[in-house]
């Protein structure tokens, strides 16, 4: 993994890359996870993937951290990410909340947002 210094303001930040993703949507569902946990980090060549068959084909989107106190959070979180993408599908379960069958992919019911088992 590579880091890359960027200038904000008068301090250096150091940034590291935290993975590389397959596609932009796996990128953008990563980034969301980590902005949910207040990791600020941000997802570069997500727009290179266009010109596969043109330019090398490992410029899939990655996914970076910007701060490096907040990189150990990230790697925890990306296993869980991972993890979470190798999990087998689910059963479908009943909402205590409003008693709507909701889909096993889903954590959260959709009519009442209520929490799944």
């Amino acid at each position: 993994m590579g880091s890359i210094p960027i200038t904000r303001s008068s301090s250096p930040i150091l940034m590291q890359r935290l993975y590389q993703a397959g596609n932009r949507f796996e990128a953008q569902l990563l980034s969301d996870l980590l902005e949910r946990h207040r990791v600020d980090n941000a997802i570069f060549g997500d727009y290179l993937t266009g010109a596969i068959g043109e330019l090398p084909a490992d410029l899939c989107p990655s996914v970076w951290i910007m701060r490096d106190d907040d990189l150990g959070r990230a790697r925890a979180l990306l296993d869980e990410f991972l993890a979470d993408q190798h999990r087998g599908p689910t059963r479908s379960w009943v909402c205590r909340g409003c008693g709507e069958l909701v889909d096993g992919s889903f954590d959260i019911c959709w009519r009442c947002g209520g929490e799944g088992p």
